[in-house]
């Protein structure tokens, strides 16, 4: 039964709120964006360095609005609280996209990583998607289940996502540590050119690997103390997944030749293998896949917190809202599920593969609209005199000029599907409108009750 209305309860402390965090960043991307990088030689390190620094200078500027907004539900009172209903509504419109369609992402890319260890089960071209669809369907359970049981499984994998991460870092420490310059040497990198271009593209890619910093403020109606627990997890988080980034990809570059790593399918693996024997690629394979479970799962916890903040502020239909006896809105995470589920299905015929970068460009555009219109809620608070200091300001100037430079770096094409994807929520947006008691108008108050029904 999805009747209950009534205001679930603050569950998630620091721990759950870093595991969602650092759980939500680190998903596929890592695994296999070293062999992207590759070719760009030490443009990918100027990349990460800037990417690094900038989504530390957001996740600054979003820590700073969580403590502005004790009382928010999320980033939708963020900028509504800034720019007004109709712009926060279009914002996690876009935002709420991005969920559902990082969810068969990260499916589909935690299934290619199981076909190493059963590749008898994968001579079906179909077998792929429908384990994909049957991973987002079991993590839609789990969530359903309560905030504890999707914060046990969050914590779990974060902390196993962890351990091939760390086994090549130190892996390159114990290389470079033993005097061996043969195997550990500068001259793997990619002889390329340092330009401008190089580096937009680089840090470009290396966003992509960092999308999710912002999800420990997506449910702050659920959080502990929201002000301290949000920015303290958001920080550290980004901070800690950055570094961890850096000192992968640096390792990967040192360890394997630049065409080597280009080519690889599994750049790590390939790297302790060098280092450890041919046995641990399945093994990096095998927690590849659990990164890609751990990381489905916080975002299927999120699929649903968008739709139901936006149904309690009126702008969404008030069935978003109705709760399950655990606090968890069933029917926002029964439309997340099943819009991933479809997405997922439209490949049966034709394979994974082929859509897979389309389906990271949609979630990767999507998001990056949410990071510009937080960098600018920030800006707008100071301009109001509610927030200053000159670490809050150049957080906000920063993180603009960077979001921009990103729609840059991503081209036009990916700006004009972010464009697509804002205006498919001007149907919902003008029903909602032509409903007096859900009128965005009337729906500014950041405090409202939660689980309220519209």
């Amino acid at each position: 039964m999805a009747q209950q209305t009534h205001a679930p309860p603050r569950q998630i402390g620091f721990w759950t709120c870093l595991a969602l965090v650092i759980g939500n960043t680190i998903g596929t991307g890592i695994f296999l964006l070293p062999a992207a990088l590759a070719p760009f030689g030490w443009n990918a390190m100027y990349g990460w360095a800037i990417t690094i620094a900038g989504g530390l200078c957001l996740a600054y500027a979003f820590a700073t609005l969580a403590r502005l907004m004790p009382d928010a539900a999320g980033p939708y009172d963020f900028i509504a609280g800034a720019f007004g209903p109709s712009v926060g509504f279009f914002v996690m419109w876009s935002y709420w996209i991005s969920t559902w369609v990082t969810n068969a992402a990260v499916a589909i890319g935690g299934v290619s990583y199981l076909q190493p260890l059963a590749p008898a089960l994968f001579r079906d071209a179909q077998i792929g998607p429908l384990l994909a669809i049957a991973l987002v369907i079991l993590m839609t359970a789990i969530a359903l289940r309560g905030v504890r049981a999707s914060g046990t499984v969050q914590i779990t994998t974060t902390v196993l996502k962890m351990l091939p991460l760390f086994a090549v870092i130190v892996a390159v420490f114990a290389v470079i540590g033993s005097g061996d310059t043969s195997a550990a040497s500068t001259a793997n990198v990619a002889p390329a050119p340092v330009t401008g271009p190089a580096i937009a593209g680089a840090a470009a890619l290396a966003l992509w690997a960092m999308l999710g910093f912002e999800s420990g403020t997506v449910p702050a109606g659920r959080v502990i103390d929201p002000p301290r627990t949000i920015a303290r997890a958001t920080l550290i988080g980004t901070l800690f997944v950055g570094v961890v980034y850096l000192l992968v990809t640096f390792a990967v570059f040192l360890l394997l030749p630049s065409q080597a790593a280009a080519s690889s399918t599994a750049p790590l693996a390939d790297l302790i293998s060098r280092v450890w024997g041919s046995g641990a690629g399945q093994l990096v394979a095998a927690f590849a896949a659990i990164s890609a479970l751990g990381a489905l799962n916080g975002w299927v916890f999120l699929q649903a917190e968008v739709p139901l903040v936006l149904a309690e502020r009126g702008v969404f239909p008030g069935l978003f809202a109705r709760v399950n006896a655990k606090g968890m809105p069933v029917i926002a995470h029964a439309v997340g599920c099943t819009l991933s589920v479809v997405l997922i299905a439209m490949n049966l015929s034709s394979g994974m593969i082929a859509i897979f970068s389309f389906i990271v460009l949609l979630a990767t555009v999507a998001t990056l609209v949410l990071y510009l219109a937080g960098a600018l809620a920030v800006l707008t608070f100071v301009r109001r005199g509610k927030a200053g200091g000159v670490g809050v300001v150049a957080a906000g100037m920063i993180s603009a000029a960077y979001a921009v430079w990103t729609f840059y770096g991503a081209g036009a094409e990916a700006t004009g599907w972010g464009l697509v994807l804002l205006a498919t929520g001007i149907p919902v947006y003008w029903l909602m409108r032509s409903r007096s008691r859900s009128s965005p108008a009337a729906a500014t108050d950041p405090a409202a009750p939660r689980g309220s029904s519209a």
